[in-house]
């Protein structure tokens, strides 16, 4: 493992932890890629320097990464999806784009491996420095599930790994035996806040992987974020999938969750 990392800094407190985790690891000197209008501004307290560069531009984007004078990247936290969307692209990320069979994570994110690798840059899988916060089957709240969130945990899973699988999402909503809602482009908190606006109350969670994905970027998190989305929308239990969903900032997940009486369990998939 080098000390020095290049870290491509999407939103959310992903990138931040990550970058102290890797400290903690031996890593030195940290250099960020960070997106204008996405990117926390604490990541500058976390790297020696940064990159603020707009979405969109792949020039920018290769600039930084040539200058960073590093061997190894890792990508951390996501970009608003719909700015996805919006963003001016310069020639060359149009390019990139017409030159994809089709646009989703695998290739888009590949193919910005790609641009990694032709300045030497390995890019690590998206856990590295974050692999104790990999959480093992196990009940974590101090309330366990019902027999009814049971249930529909194990319908949930189900749909979830299928939607992950299809590259439709990674999370689904249930509710006494009913799917409510499955994740689309807008990402898991909105799917929580539609859940909870279409069937009240009661709605059980479900977070799932891709199966066989690629870890240098497809990682599902959870975080106080999602708490503060499951709060809102009156979800009643969260579950994902043991050993694949990254968990941030544990401690203050679980306490948040046995102050709101959500039940929050790891679990394997059956079989």
């Amino acid at each position: 493992m080098s000390n020095a990392l290049l870290l491509i800094a999407g939103r959310g407190a992903y990138p931040l932890e990550l970058a102290r985790s890797a400290r903690k690891k031996g890593v030195s000197h940290i250099v960020g890629i960070a997106f204008k209008g996405e990117t926390d501004r604490e990541i500058e307290a976390v790297c020696e320097q940064v990159s603020w560069i707009h979405v969109g531009l792949l020039e920018s984007f290769r600039e930084a990464a040539k200058d960073a004078g590093v061997t190894e990247a890792v990508m951390a936290g996501q970009i608003t999806p719909s700015n996805l969307f919006h963003a001016r692209l310069d020639k060359p990320m149009r390019e990139l784009l017409r030159s994809l069979p089709k646009r989703n994570a695998d290739t888009i994110f590949g193919a910005i491996a790609g641009e990694l690798k032709n300045y030497d840059i390995e890019l690590l899988p998206a856990h590295r420095f974050l692999e104790s916060c990999r959480v093992p089957a196990g009940i974590l709240s101090s309330r366990p599930p019902t027999d009814q969130e049971l249930a529909d945990i194990e319908q949930g899973l189900e749909l979830a790994m299928t939607c992950a699988k299809l590259q439709t999402g990674q999370s689904v909503a249930v509710k006494e035996g009913t799917v409510i809602a499955v994740e689309g482009f807008e990402g898991t908190d909105q799917m929580i806040q539609r859940a909870g606006k279409l069937a009240g109350e009661g709605c059980v969670v479900v977070k799932a992987a891709q199966p066989n994905h690629d870890q240098r970027w497809d990682i599902p998190i959870v975080g106080t974020t999602t708490l503060k989305s499951l709060k809102k929308a009156k979800c009643t239990c969260l579950a994902f999938e043991a050993n694949q969903v990254i968990l941030l900032e544990k401690d203050t997940v679980i306490e948040q969750a046995n102050e709101a009486g959500i039940a929050l369990v790891s679990v394997e998939p059956a079989g």
